[in-house]
């Protein structure tokens, strides 16, 4: 099962976005119907409500009179605190029940509007945001349903900021073209990475990544996505002490590989492996033999102990996850030479260009296996006793857990 999060701003067209979903086949989980659903009359939740804010909040048939309870608890941050308190669980709960009873098989699109204020998006393998102009959003506001310009930029100001949606998401649909043209681009979205990307998940299986090992980026946005997939995988199981961004994509101004690499720390190898279906279900399964693909990290999983090597199931975001025990050498190892090229740029340099000499060496190969095989020599005999020596000189430890 696929768990996509779906959100816009006000007009951006997030509605016409869950409908084409909904056609193709998606299920889709709508968290306002469902917040009116949980405060139906009889329910636990208007019950709720009405103890908190009394009966003045009822309309004359004793359901709940929603601009009455707008006046409560607007501008009183408390108020609003306390009834997303009692109604925000509700949702939650309902939605789950939803989703679990949909099929192992389905790709779930849940819309929900606070996705991103509330941060739920590490709950879901993707998150999809919806975005347009602010301008283009206020003239369909005033245009399609009848608002004054001064209450669509209010309605626009009261919502998650444009930035904030954008860091949220892991992919962005702009519609600022025809319902045609949106529709077309989710058809592709569907078809090239939601549908392929379930059936990996489904079948508890990476993603395949065909092709010569091509220097990209830098890319502005590869820290931001390694954050949003480090928080997937800590939520997947507490037992994940931590997960840190390593290898180039952590190193500013490093072109590398469109690969983000990320390890994530463990008490012990025997919790390494009970989290293997954990994080296949997350959508980062056990990847099969050592490397199916080089990593950006000098170190590679190469044995049974030195850590368990995961990749993503997603065909639009390459992952390699090295599941390692806190304190080991791998480990270690990771964390100084991400911080070693951190801190001094000549050795970033002299990284690159071995990086850049290896790939074209490799540049007609159809996988990465030479490549990563030439880049571990150059680590081997170049670049570790000068990591050593780093470490020794400038105090480095790494953290404690």
């Amino acid at each position: 099962m696929l768990k996509v999060g779906l959100r816009g701003g006000i007009a951006a067209g997030k509605s016409l976005v869950a409908a084409r979903l909904a056609e193709l086949g998606a299920v889709l989980i709508d968290s306002d119907a469902i917040a009116r659903e949980v405060v139906e009359p009889g329910t636990p939740g208007l019950r709720a409500v009405v103890d908190a804010f009394g009966a003045s909040v009822l309309d004359g048939g004793g359901r709940l009179d929603r601009a009455a309870l707008a006046a409560v608890v607007f501008g009183d941050e408390a108020k609003r605190q306390l009834l997303n308190g009692i109604v925000h669980p509700l949702v939650r709960a309902r939605a789950a029940r939803l989703a679990a009873g949909a099929g192992a098989g389905s790709i779930i699109v849940q819309d929900i509007p606070l996705l991103v204020e509330t941060g739920q998006g590490a709950g879901f393998h993707l998150v999809l945001v919806v975005d347009a102009p602010e301008e283009e959003r206020v003239r369909r506001m005033t245009a399609n349903r009848g608002m004054d310009e001064a209450a669509a930029r209010a309605r626009i100001a009261a919502q998650a900021s444009a930035e904030q949606r954008r860091a949220a998401a892991d992919v962005l649909l702009q519609n600022t073209g025809s319902p045609g043209q949106i529709r077309a681009a989710v058809d592709e979205l569907w078809h090239t990475r939601l549908v392929p990307f379930n059936r990996n998940v489904v079948d508890r299986r990476t993603a395949p990544r065909p092709g010569p090992p091509v220097l990209a980026g830098p890319r502005p946005d590869w820290a931001g996505q390694a954050g949003r997939i480090a928080a997937r995988i800590r939520h997947a199981d507490g037992r994940i002490l931590a997960v840190d961004h390593i290898g180039s994509t952590a190193i500013p101004g490093m072109p590398a590989r469109d690969v983000i690499d990320l390890q994530a720390t463990v008490g012990s190898l025997a919790e390494a492996d009970a989290l293997a279906p954990a994080l296949a279900a997350a959508g980062y399964p056990r990847s099969p033999g050592t490397w199916p693909d080089a990593p950006e990290s000098p170190v590679p999983d190469q044995g049974p102990g030195d850590g368990r090597l995961h990749g993503s199931a997603d065909p639009g975001r390459a992952v390699n996850l090295h599941v390692r025990v806190a304190g080991s050498p791998d480990w270690r190892c990771a964390l100084a030479f991400r911080d070693w090229l951190r801190a001094e740029p000549e050795m970033a340099s002299a990284y690159l260009a071995e990086k850049r000499r290896v790939a074209a060496l490799h540049a007609g190969d159809t996988g990465c296996r030479g490549y990563v095989r030439d880049k571990g020599a150059w680590f081997t005999s170049f670049a570790e006793p000068r990591l050593r020596e780093w470490t020794g000189a400038a105090g480095w430890v790494p953290p404690q857990y």
